[in-house]
C-alpha cells in the first residue's frame, strides 16, 4: 500500500529536476499535498498562494500564459468548487496548460466531513470544455499519470485521495497511462471503475467468479475524454455494465459512461457509487460502509442487475 499524494510530491521532484519550466502553487496545504518535496528542492519554484484558492489559479493561469508548467494543487474540494469561476474563464476559455492536482478526494477523507469530502468534483470538471480528468488507481498510476500530464498541452485535473490505497499496478508497467485498461477479462458482465474502486471490483470479480459469474474489469483512469472503442467493445461482449466510483452517481464516471452507451449501444446499467447525499464525519472504512463503496456492495449489484 502507498499514498498518492506522496507519489505525487515525489513525481514533481523528478519533473523539476528535467524541466526547469515545472513550477508548484499550493494553497497553505504543501504538507497535506505533499508539494512540500517540490518546494524543498526547488524553492524558487514553489509558490504559497495562502489561503485564496482563485487567486492560486488566476496566478497559475499567468505563469502557464509564460511558457511555465504550473501544477496547483490543495484539497479537491476548495481546488475545483470554490475557485470553478476562475478555472473557467482563465483556464479552460483560453485552453491554458495548468494542471490541478488535487488531493483528499471522496469520502475517505475522513473525520473532516461534508466540508471536506468533494464527492462532485469529477462532474465540475467535467462540464468544462477543454478539461482533461484523470482518476489514478493507486500510487504507480499516479506517478505515470502526474508524468503524462507534464508532457500533454491544455488543462488537466488529476484527482488523488487521502489514505494509502492498495496497489493496483507496479511501477513501469506499460498500462499505467492507458486510458481504460482491461485488467481482467469476462464475458457476463463489465465493472468500470475508477480510484479505489478499481482495487474493490477486482475483488468483487473474484467473489463472483466462486458464483459461476465472469466479471470483466476495467480501470477507466481518464474519466475525459473517455476511451470509447474500448467501453463500448466490453458492453458489447457483456450487456451489462455497473460503474463503480468514489463520488456521486450524478456527473462522475457513472454519468459519463451512460451518455457515452445511451447514444451508441444502450445495455443493462447500475451503479455503485454515492446517491445524491452530501458526505459526514467518521473513519474512511465506516465511511465506505456507510455509502456501499465496497466489493460486497458491488457484488450485489451485479448479481441483480444479472437477475433483470
Amino acid at each position: 500500500m502507498a499514498e498518492m499524494r506522496t507519489a505525487y510530491g515525489q513525481a514533481l521532484v523528478e519533473l523539476g529536476g528535467e524541466n526547469e519550466d515545472i513550477v508548484v502553487l499550493d494553497a497553505d496545504l504543501s504538507a497535506s499535498t505533499k508539494t512540500s518535496m517540490f518546494r524543498e528542492a526547488f524553492p524558487h519554484r514553489h509558490f504559497n498562494a495562502g489561503i485564496a484558492e482563485s487567486n492560486m489559479m488566476g496566478m497559475a493561469a499567468g505563469l502557464a500564459a509564460s511558457g511555465k508548467i504550473p501544477f496547483a494543487s490543495t484539497f479537491a474540494m476548495f481546488g475545483t468548487a470554490r475557485p470553478y469561476e476562475v478555472i473557467r474563464n482563465l483556464i479552460c476559455h483560453p485552453n491554458l496548460n495548468v494542471k490541478i492536482a488535487c488531493t483528499h478526494a471522496g469520502v475517505t477523507v475522513g473525520e473532516d466531513g461534508a466540508t471536506h469530502q468533494a464527492i462532485e468534483d469529477i462532474a465540475i470538471m467535467r462540464a468544462l470544455p477543454n478539461m482533461r480528468i484523470y482518476v489514478p488507481a493507486d500510487a504507480a498510476q499516479t506517478t505515470a499519470l502526474v508524468k503524462k500530464a507534464a508532457q500533454e498541452k491544455g488543462p488537466t485535473y488529476i484527482r488523488m485521495v487521502r489514505s494509502a490505497c492498495k496497489d493496483v499496478y507496479e511501477e513501469g508497467e506499460p498500462a499505467l497511462t492507458k486510458a481504460a485498461d482491461v485488467l481482467k477479462e469476462g464475458a457476463h458482465i463489465s465493472l468500470f471503475a475508477c480510484g479505489i474502486m478499481v482495487e474493490k471490483a477486482l475483488s468483487a470479480a473474484d467473489a463472483l467468479k466462486e458464483k459461476g459469474i465472469e466479471a470483466e474489469v476495467i480501470n477507466v483512469a481518464q474519466i475525459k475524454p473517455l476511451d470509447e472503442e474500448v467501453l463500448i467493445a466490453s458492453a458489447k461482449k457483456t450487456g451489462a455494465v455497473i460503474c463503480c466510483e468514489e463520488h456521486s452517481v450524478i456527473g462522475g464516471l457513472s454519468s459519463a459512461v451512460a451518455e457515452l452507451l445511451a447514444q451508441k449501444h444502450p445495455v443493462k446499467m447500475a451503479f455503485v457509487g454515492i446517491d445524491d447525499r452530501f458526505g459526514q464525519s467518521g473513519k474512511p472504512d465506516e465511511l465506505l460502509k456507510e455509502y456501499q463503496l465496497t466489493e460486497i456492495a458491488i457484488e450485489s449489484k451485479a448479481q441483480s442487475l444479472l437477475n433483470k
